[in-house]
């Protein structure tokens, strides 16, 4: 339980310090706690992490360089980084239930890196150098390390794509997933946006993937984890699952038996904030098998791992171990139910119909908007989302058809059912007295919206009454 007076004089005294060297920063620090005081904050990858992870981030710790892994580090006196990486990961290990934890990356794309890395190196140093009678790839001459360059460059992986709800590290061609692998991705079903496991096991078979990755950013259902596990053992595959989004409900045991990702998986990669409500971070979750070639994180991907956020990992995954988190995730869960049921009801269209996570996606295509228009309207009436791709989004990346919601952030200030369900009714005001805006030839596009005369000041208005009935932060004092 959070000592509110405690932590209301440590963030008064830290900005007075910080306004004593740059005031314009702490002025920026407080005018945030501000603007997400005053805001609903939908954005389904966002949270409120707890004062006691906040001020975890900021200490001395953040002085130490400490590459290396606990108890083998390059820099002396690294005594305090071993207890702290080592509290994080057994904290991680028995939250999850996992054979091994990394708490290095300092990122999810960190976290994925490293997973790519050490699968790749995990497959070669297994059977191909055993056979060729060398222990590890720390042995191979020059010659050799140039077969194993050509050879990395002919793995393939099978992700989620990113209109269907993958995200940009599952092989998206501009990003690195994507130049280090031959890609190729499975969608969803054209009439249901439901994932198509037997579509998905057709194309394992004829594409023969290193790498099959799980997991999602923009899919508001749950995976059977023990079917895409069937489909990896089948093509020899090594099933990693990205679970950065749902690691939350995993934690707070929503998603059990088969849709929990950690009995099925050979790698599962997270990051620490979003429904897991840490710090900004990754994390690695591996078996005993992958233990080895994830451990060489640092100097294979990362640099110096950042000791003060693996600090704020550990507080926060000690958090997530209580039954208080527990009862939070289902909240979440439920929450996220009663939103979808508010749009449906008013008539809005979401991808797979409704939700059994987190997410719910709306189509806005038929409001005659695009997503980059429905977002700036509701940030214009205070309602802060964020456009996204729909299954065969006809604009594209960019513009998108879409809007993801999430309902993590809402629920930690305590909204509940009736809030929810006026949160949609929100939106939906929004959506239909907003019209795209003119270009420059006077013509509708894509871009600028206008919003209809009285909806932000009402819908303001409507937001003030929940927000101020669900404080952020209640008592913390600037």
């Amino acid at each position: 339980m959070t000592d509110v007076a405690a932590a209301s004089i440590a963030y008064q005294n830290a900005l007075k310090v910080i306004k004593s060297v740059e005031p314009r920063i702490a002025d920026a620090i407080t005018a945030e706690l501000t603007d997400q005081r005053g805001s609903l904050k939908l954005i389904a990858s966002e949270n409120y992490a707890s004062p006691a992870v906040l001020l975890t981030m900021g200490n001395w710790l953040s002085d130490k360089y400490a590459e290396g892994t606990i108890g083998h580090r390059f820099y002396a006196g690294c005594q305090n980084v071993d207890t702290v990486e080592s509290v994080a990961a057994e904290h991680a290990r028995e939250l999850f239930g996992a054979e091994y934890a990394y708490a290095q990356p300092h990122s999810g794309i960190d976290a994925n890196l490293v997973a790519f890395w050490s699968i790749l190196a995990h497959r070669i140093e297994g059977p191909e150098l055993a056979s060729a009678g060398v222990k590890n790839m720390n042995d191979l001459d020059e010659d050799a390390w140039e077969t194993l360059r050509k050879k990395f460059g002919e793995q393939r992986m099978l992700g989620m794509s990113l209109d269907a709800g993958g995200h940009l590290t599952h092989g998206f061609r501009p990003n690195i997933s994507g130049k280090m692998f031959h890609q190729r991705s499975y969608g969803t079903d054209p009439e249901t946006q439901l994932l198509d496991y037997d579509a998905v096991a057709a194309a394992a078979r004829e594409f023969k993937p290193l790498i099959l990755i799980a997991g999602y950013s923009a899919y508001p259902r749950r995976v059977d984890f023990a079917r895409m596990r069937e489909i990896a053992d089948e093509v020899g595959a090594t099933l990693m699952v990205d679970m950065a989004h749902f690691a939350g409900l995993v934690a707070g045991k929503v998603f059990t038996g088969d849709e929990d990702p950690i009995p099925h998986a050979h790698v599962v990669t997270t990051t620490t904030h979003k429904s897991l409500r840490g710090p900004r971070g990754g994390l690695v979750l591996a078996t005993e098998e992958y233990a080895p070639s994830v451990d060489r994180g640092c100097p294979m991907v990362l640099g110096g791992p950042l000791s003060n956020m693996m600090a704020a990992k550990a507080v926060a995954l000690a958090e997530a171990r209580t039954q208080e988190f527990r009862t939070y995730a289902q909240a979440v869960a439920d929450n996220a139910k009663t939103l979808a049921d508010g749009f449906l009801k008013r008539g809005t269209n979401l991808v797979t119909g409704g939700t059994d996570n987190h997410i719910v996606l709306l189509d806005v295509s038929k409001y005659g908007l695009t997503g980059r228009q429905a977002e700036s309207a509701l940030l214009e009436a205070g309602i802060v989302t964020n456009r996204n791709s729909v299954p065969s989004d006809p604009n594209g990346a960019w513009y998108t058809s879409g809007v993801r919601l999430g309902t993590p952030a809402l629920t930690s200030r305590g909204f509940g059912a009736d809030d929810f369900d006026r949160v949609a009714e929100l939106i939906v005001d929004v959506l239909t007295n907003t019209t795209p805006g003119l270009t420059a030839k006077g013509v509708p596009g894509k871009a600028k919206h206008v919003l209809a005369d009285g909806v932000s000041d009402r819908v303001h208005a409507a937001s003030a009454e929940m927000l101020e009935a669900n404080p952020l932060y209640p008592g913390l004092e600037l």
